[in-house]
């Protein structure tokens, strides 16, 4: 099966890492003509063009930034949309729009799977990330080997579309959860507590999270540099957020994220890193959320290892 993937930055060019290095036939694309060449440099083809890797490849694979990048991309690919041609969203984006765009390549002979994934960007580097796919069961089984190679937990979770409404939701509760982790510290820290047994304590507690464990770090270590950045989070809560509109529910905790976020953006910069917005604290209090022994940068340890689908109990 040959593979093309188009978006090679934080998370694409490590999904598409992934696929390389398990020896798939990888053409690549990006506007950033140099992520382009350094896939070229360690195996890959140089795609050219989105409309040129949907001609020449079984599968293409969008990993970007927001709804208009998907739109013009699959807009380009869709005249070379025919039989045997699947494409996958893997971008975090609207679930109306990758429903709309996923007609057009259903409509066009094609089939389509929106499949973003969760689990931070260090998880992606390994082929240690999860993947929800969205789509026909029998299209499913046919990405399926290809997933496997980018994430080890893999969850059919029906139509298309589906998988972006999970996807925002889960991108909502860590954003909850980074804004509780933030404040958890900070009344810690004012209270004379030790940040690194505080830590700890949060991490044998039933109040412990994947995010603690991964962007307290990052906090404590004062590298604040988790690379996932407020844009990002400010697109993903926003999306949340419209669903609940959409069906008409009243979300309390929602605006108040979007609000801090919106505060974190206007001090740090728009593109600021997400787990910055602990400075917003910080300032507030005159504390530094600090601690010795904390790596700056995460790495994933776990042994990478072929992924598998994950059944849905019933």
């Amino acid at each position: 099966m040959k593979v093309g993937f188009i978006g090679l930055g934080n998370v694409g060019g490590k999904l598409s890492g992934s696929l390389l290095r398990n020896g798939l036939n990888l053409s690549v694309y990006d506007l950033n003509t140099d992520f382009v060449a350094n896939f070229v440099a360690l195996g890959a083809r140089d795609g050219v063009s989105p409309a040129m890797l949907m001609q020449t490849c079984d599968v293409v694979i969008t990993c970007l930034p927001n709804p208009v990048a998907s739109d013009a991309v699959v807009t380009e690919m869709l005249p070379h949309v025919g039989t045997g041609k699947i494409w996958m969203e893997m971008s975090t984006t609207d679930a109306n729009e990758v429903k709309r765009l996923g007609a057009l390549v259903i409509e066009a002979g094609g089939e389509a799977v929106d499949c973003p994934v969760s689990g931070g960007c260090h998880r992606a580097d390994t082929g240690n990330i999860s993947i929800y796919a969205g789509c026909k069961r029998s299209t499913f089984d046919k990405v399926l080997p290809v997933l496997t190679h980018m994430g080890r937990r893999i969850l059919h979770v029906g139509d298309i579309g589906n998988s972006s409404l999970l996807k925002v939701m889960t991108n909502y509760l860590a954003t909850a959860n980074l804004i509780t982790v933030c404040e958890a510290l900070t009344v810690m820290k004012a209270s004379g507590m030790d940040m690194g047994m505080t830590y700890e304590a949060i991490s044998m507690s039933s109040g412990t999270s994947f995010v603690h464990e991964t962007e307290s770090q990052m906090i404590l270590s004062g590298s604040r540099n988790v690379n996932f950045t407020m844009d990002l989070i400010q697109k993903d809560i926003g999306l949340f957020q419209k669903i609940a509109d959409e069906h008409s529910v009243p979300l309390e905790v929602s605006p108040l994220i979007i609000d801090i976020m919106t505060d974190g953006q206007k001090r740090y910069g728009e593109r600021a890193q997400s787990d910055r917005i602990i400075e917003r604290l910080e300032e507030a209090t005159g504390l530094n959320i600090l601690a010795e022994g904390f790596p700056r940068e995460l790495i994933d340890e776990e042994l990478e290892e072929r992924g598998k689908e994950v059944v849905v109990r019933r």
